[in-house]
């Protein structure tokens, strides 16, 4: 008997919506220790995910190199009020505006070598599991290597 996605996956997963801000996901990553959440549309279709490197990009240097130097522009030299800097640099996005909208996923039938052989070709940490197109649950690499150390004659 095989392992599948249905055996190892989460299936108490953590989700935001599209509007979900970004300030409010980084909260839930860090509170929940979680690296990712997928994004979920009301009737649980998934929409996207967003990880901890979707959050950490505008933090780039190049990133607040350009932002700076936008502001720079705006200014034409003048100094601008800080009230007026401080909005400009909010951070307004929200899931939909960070997401990855293109996710790999899984169905609760996939064996253990079918889920891994997913996570390697596409380099993901994590497949969301969807049942008729909605999100059943989650399984990460950890899933799958705790997996193997709990049956490891019991991978094909």
């Amino acid at each position: 008997m095989s392992i599948t996605a249905a055996d190892i996956m989460t299936t108490q997963v953590t989700v935001v919506t599209p509007h979900t801000s970004m300030a409010e996901i980084a909260s839930l990553l860090a509170s929940k220790h979680l690296s990712a959440v997928p994004v979920c549309h009301p009737d649980k279709t998934l929409a996207g995910i967003v990880s901890e490197n979707d959050i950490l990009k505008p933090f780039r240097e190049s990133v607040r190199a350009r932002r700076d130097w936008w502001l720079g522009v705006i200014a034409e030299g003048e100094e601008l009020p800080q009230d007026f800097l401080d909005y400009l640099r909010q951070d307004t996005r929200s899931a939909a505006d960070i997401m990855v909208p293109h996710v790999f996923t899984t169905v609760e039938s996939a064996t253990l070598p079918e889920l891994a052989d997913l996570m390697i070709k596409h380099a993901v940490k994590r497949l969301p599991v969807l049942r008729d197109g909605k999100l059943v649950g989650i399984v990460s690499r950890a899933d799958l290597v705790a997996a193997i150390a709990r049956a490891p004659g019991m991978l094909v």
